[in-house]
């Protein structure tokens, strides 16, 4: 009888204090929300000296406003206006085609033309340069506007969501922190999980390859997995479900914010064999029929208005007709796989729409589905590519050295990217591509709009005009949150997108968003009440821009009669067009876009762009086992000069196995290793040609030094070189690497110490080929860059740096 009268006395006590415990809904909704973090008040003085006998305080806690909706934000990659089916495009897409079905479908939709710059403006609402990201992460540059690092005057979206009393998650790709502060050394400010997010799995970079990713979980590196069937797009769908569960089940009161970015559709073009297998063939009659059979379908859904014409292709688009039998059997493959990578990303989108509406959640989720961060993209050149690293190196690669491996496209052995002609086709019925910022062929993607509980309309089209920086506060409205004036004792910059909410239900609004700088890397535009003016400085597939800035050839359109920009009137209405480059300037000095940086490639060199770099000149780098992941931004850069590579090892008794040092992969990359205790260093040029060298004798057991010399030749960038192999002094094997690369070695495969994560840089082991013996040291030492021409890689040179050699 005791115990039972003890409890009732617990349950009592609980009962008593559980409606005093939190904030009322009445408190809540007179919180200042403007100040973030929302001040705590301070605790009353109790004089009361028995706990018994006093009243507690009510516990304060910040809760989102009541009824607040869910947010996903779905952001598909490289994707164009005319690619998905949900807008007339080939690429079968059915939650997208559902979600349109049941929402909205926003037909002049903007993007920046670039990824890191589109995902800075939608998280934030404020214009690219603004956030300092003029280009992508890897290119910045030391003038406002291009630094690379948001300023914190600048809050992210989801740091107000978080404060405001949202669960926040980001999934798949960011490529918004500076590159030099993806290391372990961080500092982690501006990573994912210190920018309001929760909780983050996925990739830093621009891309990933899709079977071996370099994932972080937060801020720590997570271990690749080796399972055959492993995709990163099946893994990061699995993660985006089981942390929504996890909220949901714990706090189902508590609405989330997700951020579901995936690599799709962004080379490397990986996907798995069914999905290529569903587009066998059907992409045979070539890009120009596809382009006609899209804008037929576009007119069909009303997503283009009946009258619109077909753009002209670039000149440099050959016409299908005109290409050879092995040209078009590559190039249909080409389409296919991307195809299907296109279906298989909506898929785990479906899977994850899908779970949402499990938890009973979806009708009370907003969600906005990107298509594209820019328009699709034409950075695979007239041919298209096996290895994407190609690209960035100044080398072409040949249709007959393609074919060979054509079986290989979309499986781990490439990193492929398909021809340009596909991604013209891809914005149909524009011109222009990704990264031709002054053309809706860069710039305009389709938006898809879905949240039963907060918009009436079903199935409808919205032809406002809508920009990326428009996202966030949209959510915010349909949140019923306030632009925060002050985020973590910083003032803000006011937002400068415009909520899409009054467009919702009222089909015939009248625009919001009436003026609109663009420009990336030269390429350049503005849109202004319905009139835009642009350049094409530089296409994607060429190395140098067209003319000077100051002289570039600039293009005049009326959007309201011309919706795929056919009719020039640059020189009918030169007044016009005076009076839109006069707004230009003046937008773009007040956003820090000038000066304009129209060097790309080039730009990727710290030293040359300005920015900071980790190594901060340094000509020596000592690693350590444990050390992997290394990405090129955060390790010693040993391109275009001499260096030697030193190791401190102990052989045991049974021999040694495995890499001592490796720097990226499959597609480029060198790796000092060992074979039955025979040293090898192997230099992997691009994936098209391996170099080795061999030591004949085995090191002895017990401690050893092992080095690796490499006397570059100098002259034009990516030349070659002699290489030794010397053990505890003694030279013990020389050979010639006759090319190296320039540039970039990968985007997301880093240099490991004791192994060989991602994908292997030799073809005679097999990853993590962790080395058996034991490392102390490992010591890159470079030469100073004498012979190598100090102002950077001349592109105009690009052709002497095309591949003569063959795939091996």
């Amino acid at each position: 009888m005791k115990i039972i009268h003890t409890r009732n006395l617990i349950a009592a006590a609980l009962a008593s204090m559980l409606p005093l415990s939190v904030v009322p809904v009445s408190a809540q909704e007179n919180l200042d929300r403007t100040v973030l973090p929302i001040a705590e008040p301070k605790p009353p003085f109790i004089t009361e000296l028995d706990a018994r006998n006093a009243v507690p305080p009510l516990r304060f806690e910040v809760k989102a406003p009541a009824g607040a909706p869910n947010v996903l934000i779905v952001l598909i990659d490289d994707m164009g206006f005319g690619q998905s089916s949900a807008f007339g495009g080939p690429i079968h897409m059915p939650t997208v085609d559902q979600l349109a079905g049941e929402g909205l479908r926003y037909n002049q939709f903007h993007t920046t033309a670039v990824c890191s710059p589109t995902r800075v403006s939608l998280l934030t609402g404020r214009n690219h340069h603004m956030n300092n990201m003029g280009g992508i992460t890897e290119t910045a540059t030391a003038f406002a506007g291009n630094t690379g690092v948001r300023p914190n005057s600048i809050a992210p979206l989801a740091e107000t969501l978080r404060l405001n009393g949202y669960g926040t998650a980001a999934f798949g790709k960011y490529h918004e922190a500076p590159a030099w502060e993806v290391s372990p050394a961080g500092p982690f400010d501006r990573w994912p999980t210190h920018s309001g997010f929760d909780k983050f799995y996925g990739f830093m970079g621009g891309e990933t390859n899709q079977w071996a990713p370099l994932l972080y979980d937060g801020t720590a590196k997570v271990e690749q997995s080796h399972d055959p069937n492993y995709n990163f797009m099946t893994d990061m769908t699995d993660q985006a479900i089981d942390w929504m569960r996890s909220v949901k089940s714990l706090a189902p009161d508590k609405p989330f914010f997700i951020y579901f970015a995936p690599g799709a559709t962004h080379a490397p073009h990986h996907v798995p064999k069914e999905w290529i297998a569903k587009y066998k063939g059907k992409f045979d009659d070539g890009w120009d029929k596809l382009r006609e059979d899209t804008l037929a379908r576009e007119k069909q859904l009303g997503v283009v208005p009946a009258d619109t014409k077909l753009a002209p292709k670039p000149e440099a688009i050959k016409d299908w007709d005109k290409l050879t039998t092995d040209e078009k059997r590559l190039f249909t493959r080409q389409m296919e796989v991307f195809a299907g990578f296109g279906e298989y990303a909506d898929h785990e989108v479906g899977r994850l729409i899908q779970s949402i509406q499990n938890m009973g959640q979806l009708d009370n989720t907003l969600v906005l589905y990107v298509i594209g961060d820019n328009g699709a993209s034409a950075e695979g050149g007239m041919n298209g590519m096996f290895s994407e690293m190609t690209y960035f190196n100044g080398v072409t690669e040949t249709v007959a050295d393609q074919l060979k491996h054509i079986d290989e496209l979309g499986g781990p052995k490439a990193y492929s990217h398909y021809a340009a002609g596909w991604a013209v086709a891809g914005d149909t019925p524009f011109t222009w591509t990704k990264q031709v910022a002054g053309s809706y062929g860069g710039t305009r993607n389709p938006l898809v709009v879905h949240w039963p509980d907060g918009i009436k309309a079903k199935g409808e089209i919205r032809s406002q005009w809508q920009h990326v920086v428009d996202i966030a506060p949209t959510i915010l409205e349909a949140a019923h949150l306030p632009e925060p004036k002050s985020v973590n004792g910083t003032e803000q910059t006011p937002i400068q997108g415009t909520s899409m909410v009054y467009s919702f239900d009222d089909a015939k609004a009248k625009d919001r968003h009436t003026t609109q700088y663009f420009e990336i890397f030269g390429n350049r535009g503005i849109y202004n009440d319905g009139w835009l003016a642009g350049t094409v400085h530089r296409a994607p597939w060429e190395f140098t821009p067209r003319r000077p800035l100051a002289d570039d050839k600039w293009e005049l359109y009326n959007t309201r009669v011309d919706f795929s920009l056919t009719n020039d009137l640059a020189a009918a209405e030169h007044g016009k067009l005076k009076e839109m480059q006069d707004l230009f300037t003046k937008v773009a000095t007040e956003n820090h876009v000038l000066p304009i940086d129209d060097r790309t490639v080039e730009r990727v060199n710290a030293a040359i762009a300005g920015r900071p770099d980790l190594m901060g000149g340094r000509t020596s780098l000592t690693v350590y086992p444990g050390m992997t992941g290394m990405t090129e931004n955060a390790f010693i850069n040993i391109k275009n000069r001499s260096f030697t590579v030193t190791a401190d090892i102990d052989v045991p008794k049974d021999g040694a196995n495995g890499v001592i040092l490796a720097q990226a992969g499959r597609f480029g990359g060198w790796s000092l290793w060992m074979k039955d205790s025979r040293p090898v260093f192997t230099y992997n040029f691009l994936g098209l040609q391996y170099f080795n060298i061999r030591a004949s004798e085995p090191v002895a057991p017990g401690k050893a030094t092992v080095r690796f010399e490499f006397a570059y030749d100098g002259g034009k960038p990516g030349s070659g070189g002699m290489g030794s192999i010397l053990v505890n002094s003694a030279k013990v094997a020389e050979g010639r690497i006759d090319r190296t690369q320039p540039n970039i070695f990968s985007a997301d495969d880093g240099a490991d110490v004791g192994m060989d994560e991602g994908m292997p840089v030799s073809e005679e082991y097999q990853v993590p080929a962790k080395f058996t013996g034991t490392i102390d040291t490992v010591t890159i030492d470079i030469k100073p860059v004498a012979t190598a021409d100090k102002k950077g890689v001349d592109n105009s040179d690009a052709e002497g740096l095309e591949k003569e050699a063959e795939f091996e």
